[in-house]
């Protein structure tokens, strides 16, 4: 796995900061006062400080602009970046800011000097920016680089982001997950990665495919039916509350779609290995909880499956049935995530009887129309619930909108044949969706359904990831954890 990079905090020491090598961060006010260590660094820098206030990129610099002076007169390091944010800044300042190092990171080190506001804030958005991918190179296993700031209270400073980090290595594990391609990330191994994390004291199960027949799970086995790969459903358990019954996080494990019978277009196909986004997002915020000892009580289930074309594969026009006993015509098999996560679902909540259900997937190209790469998609059967997360998704940077549901676009999914279908057609493609797999909720159970399709794995950068996986999602569900369901 991608390491984050090591965080530590020291007591101030301006002795230090002429001979620290690597970089140097200064938080300066953006009215220019300059604080003890300004000073100092003025000094050392034979005013070269005091002429960058002065300048006019100083002054129409926008808040969370990073300036940055290359070796710098007087100091060690090989560059000094200066961080201009006012006394109380915005969130969205800061984690510009943060992002800003991070990327500049790289395996080096970085002291960071200056006030301690929202300082957590700044190093988690450098931390997880600071993300890169390597894996399949042969240069990888590359050092992370490390981060210290200079506090009055370094235990406190530790504590208070001992979260924020558990939550980056959840992110960092998302991101593997769904940036690994689909030859190295098959059915088993990537079981056998969720089955690893025994180690953090989660409850790891594995249902294989007999297992699975036996329980009636026609619709996910179908998918899976024309690979090689065997499909397979994980459920990781946390135990971190009391006796309540605990929130249950489902994900569309697609590790590869061609669509099946219905093949894709050759152009982009090669993009279908984030096509697991949603079970990768659920492992992740499984993994936050451990790390963090969540006080809740968390399951996370996962239906892995590779959709390929072959003479065993499923075909349009064929009746699957799922474990909740609804038939279904398949019309398209490239619309085959509902069909594992209606099927995971219903075993989700036959099981553990949860207080509340939310599932993920990158399960339609139509929520990218809707909302590009910027919202995931939300839809919901309970107002509290899906406040509640839109909410959690906000505090942390990650842009959630909610879709409506609704009678009319139920009827789109209308078969001649069976219980129902398995697309409704062109309009509305991702609400008809939802509908879908609201048909496998049951009453009185708080359901959300988040599509990822836009929001998982994208071509330009974000604030807080390179291009490639972002692992959106697993900082606003450990948020939902901590605010809604932790101390119940």
């Amino acid at each position: 796995m991608t390491q984050t990079a090591a965080v530590s905090f020291t007591d101030h020491d301006l002795d230090a900061i002429a001979g620290t090598e690597g970089r140097l961060a200064l938080i300066l006010n953006a009215d220019g006062t300059l604080s003890r260590a300004a000073r100092r660094l003025n000094r050392l820098t034979r005013g070269a400080l005091a002429r960058l206030i002065e300048s006019e990129a100083f002054t129409k610099a926008d808040p969370g602009t990073v300036i940055t002076l290359n070796w710098p007169t007087g100091l060690a390091a090989e560059a000094l970046d200066i961080v201009i944010l006012p006394r109380r800044p915005e969130i969205e300042d800061v984690r510009t800011a943060g992002a800003a190092l991070g990327k500049a990171l790289k395996d080096k080190t970085l002291l960071i000097l200056g006030p301690s506001q929202r300082l957590p804030e700044l190093i988690e958005a450098a931390v997880l920016r600071a993300y890169e991918y390597s894996d399949q190179k042969t240069e990888s296993g590359k050092v992370p680089g490390t981060i210290t700031a200079q506090v009055s209270d370094p235990s406190g400073m530790t504590d208070k982001m001992a979260d924020l980090l558990a939550a980056a290595q959840g992110v960092f594990f998302t991101r593997d997950l769904v940036n690994a391609p689909a030859n190295v990330l098959t059915t088993t191994t990537f079981a056998d990665q969720l089955k690893a994390m025994e180690q953090y004291g989660l409850e790891v199960e594995v249902l294989e495919e007999d297992q699975l027949e036996e329980l009636g799970m026609g619709a996910l086995l179908a998918v899976g039916q024309g690979s090689a790969s065997p499909s397979k459903v994980v459920v990781m358990q946390w135990n971190g509350g009391g006796d309540e019954p605990p929130l249950a996080l489902i994900g569309k494990g697609v590790v590869f779609d061609t669509g099946g019978i219905s093949l894709k277009p050759a152009g982009g196909m090669e993009d279908m290995t984030m096509d697991m986004g949603g079970a990768g997002t659920v492992a992740g915020a499984m993994r936050a909880l451990a790390l963090r000892k969540a006080k809740a009580n968390v399951v996370g289930l996962v239906g892995l499956v590779e959709n390929m074309p072959s003479g065993t594969a499923m075909r349009p026009g064929d009746v699957i049935k799922s474990m909740k006993g609804d038939t279904i015509e398949v019309t398209n098999t490239d619309a085959e995530g509902r069909l594992v996560l209606c099927d995971v679902m219903w075993y989700a909540q036959t099981r553990f009887q949860p207080s509340g259900m939310i599932d993920l997937a990158t399960l339609t190209g139509a929520i990218i129309i809707g909302l590009g790469h910027h919202n995931a998609g939300v839809f919901s059967n309970n107002d509290v619930l899906c406040n509640s997360l839109t909410k959690a998704a906000s505090s942390v940077g990650e842009g959630a909108w909610r879709m409506p549901l609704g009678k009319a676009y139920a009827k789109q999914l209308k078969s001649r044949v069976a219980d129902t279908n398995n697309v409704g057609g062109r309009p509305a493609g991702s609400i008809t969706a939802a509908e879908f797999l609201q048909r496998f909720v049951k009453d009185n159970t708080p359901w959300c359904h988040i599509d990822i399709a836009g929001t998982a794995s994208v071509k330009a950068e974000t604030t807080f990831a390179p291009a490639g996986a972002t692992g959106w999602g697993v900082r606003a569900l450990d948020r939902l954890v901590q605010e809604k369901f932790e101390g119940q």
